[in-house]
């Protein structure tokens, strides 16, 4: 166990959400106050392993632990997750203890390949869960869709994944996804790197809900600068795995121009969080190239009157309800430097009862990137 040190440090106050919003049942949104930044150096490593990529964290409440995925396809070392404790003491984030770190297992029991020598048989995981009625972990992988026509030999269809392990890291199964989730060499189904994101679970562990990161090619364009696409957001049945919905979601426009004007720009959904019954948060992440830092925007989506389109081949032309969505917290306003957010979990309860929830970024394992701890405090 290696502790760290850390700077940045925001009183509670520096941000709070004014002019409250109402959900679709007309109750008052949650506001996020500021707690803390935190931040992991670029050169920590942990167990020989290098720290970075962090894409998805979740909280084991009985044993203050947290579990953090990183998204390294086995190019720096193997695919894996980290244990740790983050010192929370009187609402202050004093720094965050690594414990452990668990090596990633397909299921023949091998260790995931690396992506730049056996692409095929690589992960890129993107998000994880711990299920405490079950002591065990769901993790994503995110696939890959990289059509080369004139090589075939750089042809890669990988399918994404959502997977069971233990807390070692062996693997236990797999959720059989949807045909739309299916990767082809057409422009159908999904997109190269906007496919599985986010993972939560319901309060009671009966059910999961995962997103993609940006529309399916069925389902319309991508975001750009004045509009933004629709994405789908999954239900499966934790106990029998089965897929039971689907819900059509309304991602905002890319928040920046990119510079030069035809380069590269994004939004979509890089995490989501059950909060209540039908209701998720839900992260949109814009990036633009010319502008280092992310735009980061977090949502109370309300499923209740969302149409079910599990059976919609598109989502294009379609009289459809879409899932409602509320803006709790732009991270534009915090006045202070946000990267590549990709995950979230609430965490312990403040000394004043309230919720806390943490949010942590991703680095991409590039020194001119962060990766951020950034804890709040939840107002309802």
């Amino acid at each position: 166990m290696r502790k760290l040190l850390f700077f940045l440090v925001f009183p509670a106050f520096l941000f709070s959400c004014s002019n409250l919003k109402q959900t679709a049942e007309n109750k008052p949104a949650p506001r996020l106050n500021l707690i803390r930044s935190i931040e992991i150096p670029f050169d920590e490593t942990f167990q020989n392993t290098k720290v970075g990529g962090l894409s998805g964290i979740d909280y084991d409440a009985k044993n203050d632990l947290y579990y953090l995925i990183s998204d390294d396809r086995s190019m720096f070392n193997d695919s894996r997750f980290y244990t740790a404790k983050i010192r929370l003491l009187e609402n202050k984030v004093e720094g965050i203890d690594f414990q452990s770190v668990g090596i990633l297992k397909n299921e023949t029991g091998k260790v995931y390949g690396n992506w730049n020598t056996t692409p095929t048989n690589s992960a890129d995981p993107e998000d994880i869960r711990f299920n405490p009625k079950t002591n065990t972990l769901v993790w994503s992988s995110e696939g890959a869709r990289v059509v080369v026509v004139v090589v075939a030999d750089k042809e890669v269809l990988q399918n994404p994944s959502l997977n069971f392990m233990d807390l070692k890291g062996d693997f236990l199964g797999n959720i059989t996804l949807p045909e739309n989730l299916k990767m082809q060499q057409l422009e159908k189904g999904p997109r190269n790197n906007g496919t599985l994101e986010g993972i939560t679970f319901d309060k009671n562990y009966k059910n999961i809900y995962t997103n993609i990161e940006e529309p399916l090619f069925e389902d319309g364009d991508q975001a750009n600068t004045s509009k933004g696409g629709l994405i789908r957001l999954y239900q499966f049945n934790a106990k029998t795995k089965k897929n039971t919905a689907h819900f059509g979601y309304q991602l905002e426009p890319i928040a920046r121009e990119p510079n030069p004007k035809d380069a590269f720009g994004v939004n979509g959904v890089s995490a989501i969080q059950y909060y209540g019954k039908n209701q998720l948060l839900v992260v949109e992440r814009s990036y633009s190239t010319g502008t280092q830092a992310c735009t980061i925007k977090v949502f109370l989506c309300d499923l209740k009157k969302a149409t079910n389109v599990k059976n919609y081949s598109s989502l294009q032309n379609q009289k459809l309800e879409l899932a409602s969505k509320k803006l709790i917290l732009n991270m534009d306003d915090l006045g202070i430097f946000i990267d590549n957010i990709e995950g979230l979990t609430f965490g312990p309860k403040l000394a004043n009862g309230n919720p806390s929830i943490i949010f942590v970024s991703d680095n991409n394992f590039s020194n001119k990137q962060k990766t951020q701890v950034l804890v709040f405090e939840v107002v309802k």
